[in-house]
């Protein structure tokens, strides 16, 4: 027999509104979800049930979904990449520091970790874990507990520099993008039959300048086939635009719908420079209308932009323009509502004005937007029949109060301070703040281990030889 837990008296209840198709908010009603779904959203529930919990305190939403993540790599490079300059590749760290400052077999497994425990604290209850496929990865994903949508990364041209300006690309090795494919279409099928049941796969080649378009399609193609979502890296740098522009003679959104790989199950990460951004001075504002046209979607991470003075122009104006946004945590923290607030206030400041987009344009971003990405409508909604994937919000947090108006408190201030309890897939995952499935820290003591590791090899890697202090000065020097 399932076990039916039921939640009391919810002050407020961010429900599914089916009429209305969109969230809509409920005052002082009764959610219960039974074994991994949902089985009541509204008045008093009047079944059995196994467990209650008092709601008189607590907001209750959907689980967050974050459809753009590099878990394995990016809580090793906190205090090291915030504030990086990379003048000649326009300020992306893409080129100069992220292929220096990298993981190690050993530190993979805490990094890991590091980030589900965040993410599950913030209310993140899907990810979608965009990473090179490594020896016990789907059970480290089944064992946090969290549900995770597995992307293995696979390229065949690797880029470099030698000189610090100059982006190369190694096409040497014929074999690389085949074998990389080959690799990942086992992966999604392990994830598939994944004995948790919440492991799904997607196709997820790496970066458009880093793979040829027989590849990319040969991949799209394998999507269809197999009804799965497809997602790369495009429109990311003004470096890999002119690139794409050198090669094909337009734009690299424009060269993916050349090549049929930008449809409805594509998603496109990061898709910031556009015909239309004013960086790149283009004769041409076509890119944004073709998107929309094509039902493509961006996965829209701000927070590791804004932090290099790069912004998506703008958030409001893609969504104005019938593009269907999800949200990301492309960098540490893996705090997706961080992540939430981070994409209204770049938004709007880019914008010049407030009006640009609304709260519930993001909070939409963040659980249908990411859905739909997915190809799901079983998740990112609190209606009967969907899964059981549940944040209760504390509303006497202090940062919450006083509570007028829940998601804006919770967004604009509290962020995961007032994560209280979350479930996924029926199961307690976090409680009273916690991540009850990771010993965060355990896990923090042996990422240290391994930040230091890498910062040890960074003059070997280096085009220069440089030392990571000298990428990464201290904010003061220490006398």
């Amino acid at each position: 027999m399932e076990k039916t837990t039921v939640i009391r008296k919810a002050a407020w209840v961010v429900a599914w509104n089916e009429a209305g198709n969109g969230h809509h908010y409920l005052r002082d009603v009764d959610v219960a979800f039974t074994g991994n779904q949902i089985s009541h959203v509204g008045g008093a529930y009047e079944g059995a049930c196994d467990e209650e919990i008092s709601g008189r305190e607590l907001m209750v939403m959907p689980g967050l979904i974050n459809i753009h993540s590099h878990p394995t790599s990016e809580p090793l490079r906190k205090g090291i990449t915030d504030e990086t300059l990379s003048p000649n590749f326009y300020h992306s760290s893409l080129y100069e520091y992220l292929t220096i400052f990298n993981n190690d077999e050993e530190g993979t497994p805490p990094c890991h970790k590091v980030a589900m425990a965040e993410l599950l604290q913030s209310g993140c209850t899907t990810i979608v874990d965009y990473s090179m496929a490594f020896d016990g990865w789907l059970d480290l994903l089944a064992e946090a507990g969290i549900r995770a949508c597995v992307a293995p990364s696979f390229r065949e041209a690797p880029w470099y520099t030698k000189d610090g300006h100059l982006l190369e690309y190694d096409w040497s090795d014929k074999e690389r993008g085949p074998k990389g494919f080959e690799a990942s279409k086992r992966t999604i099928d392990l994830a598939n039959q994944h004995p948790s049941g919440r492991l799904t796969g997607m196709l997820a080649p790496a970066q458009i300048d880093t793979l040829s378009g027989k590849l990319l399609q040969q991949a799209h193609a394998y999507a269809e086939e197999r009804n799965l979502p497809y997602q790369i890296h495009a429109a990311q740098s003004v470096n890999e635009f002119i690139e794409i522009v050198r090669r094909h003679g337009c734009t690299p959104i424009r060269w993916m719908d050349k090549l049929r790989v930008l449809t409805d199950r594509t998603i496109i990460g990061h898709g910031i420079f556009l015909d239309h951004h004013p960086w790149l001075h283009w004769s041409t504002q076509d890119d944004l209308a073709l998107l929309a046209e094509r039902g493509a979607t961006v996965a829209h991470c701000p927070t590791v932009f804004m932090r290099r003075g790069i912004a998506l122009n703008t958030l409001g104006g893609y969504l104005r323009a019938g593009v269907n946004i999800g949200i990301g945590t492309d960098t540490y923290p893996h705090n997706i509502l961080d992540e939430m607030r981070n994409a209204g206030t770049v938004a709007r400041a880019v914008a010049g004005t407030v009006a640009d987009l609304k709260t519930s344009d993001v909070f939409d971003a963040v659980t249908i937007g990411g859905a739909k990405a997915l190809r799901r409508d079983d998740i990112g909604r609190l209606k009967v029949g969907a899964k059981a994937d549940l944040v209760l919000v504390d509303l006497k947090a202090q940062a919450m109060r006083p509570v007028r108006e829940p998601l804006r408190s919770l967004l604009f201030v509290a962020a995961d301070r007032a994560i209280r309890d979350v479930f996924v897939d029926g199961q307690q995952v976090v409680r009273d703040g916690r991540c009850l499935t990771i010993d965060l820290d355990a896990e923090l003591e042996a990422l240290e281990a391994a930040q230091q590791r890498s910062m040890t090899r960074v003059p070997s890697i280096d085009y220069a030889g440089r030392t990571a202090d000298e990428l990464s000065p201290m904010v003061y020097e220490i006398d």
